[in-house]
């Protein structure tokens, strides 16, 4: 059986607060839906408004979408996050059953991201992984 959409959104979100909670950070739900994000995470010093999703694995790339969608009157609308909504994207794939964290700065902008998981020959800051 395919999962839907939703589907494959609760359990990104469960797999994040899971590795979260494990590091030690405070994890909370919005009380309201409409937020550009889905979690906020408290890391001591500050809070970070978190967006989740799925990211499947393509070769050996994990994509993540970087934009929210949704059906209108107009057909599929399509939006990216943009600076001052969400503080970081955590993506969950589960083809390694990992998390992974990225600053806003990453992906403000974007329609998706593409996070490599083998070595590259030119290789840039590392992605830092949550619960490893």
């Amino acid at each position: 059986m395919e999962l839907t959409t939703d589907q494959k959104g609760a359990i990104a979100e469960s797999a994040i607060v899971h590795a979260a909670i494990k590091l030690g950070i405070g994890v909370y739900r919005p009380l309201s839906d409409g937020a550009r994000y889905d979690l906020i995470f408290d890391l001591g010093d500050r809070l970070e408004r978190v967006q989740c999703k799925w990211g499947p694995m393509r070769g050996d790339v994990i994509i993540a979408r970087a934009c929210s969608s949704r059906r209108t009157a107009q057909g599929l609308r399509r939006r990216m996050y943009a600076a001052g909504e969400i503080d970081a994207l955590a993506v969950y794939s589960p083809d390694l059953d990992r998390c992974f964290y990225l600053p806003a700065g990453r992906v403000i902008g974007r329609p998706e991201v593409s996070l490599r998981v083998s070595a590259c020959a030119k290789q840039s800051a590392p992605t830092r992984e949550l619960g490893r």
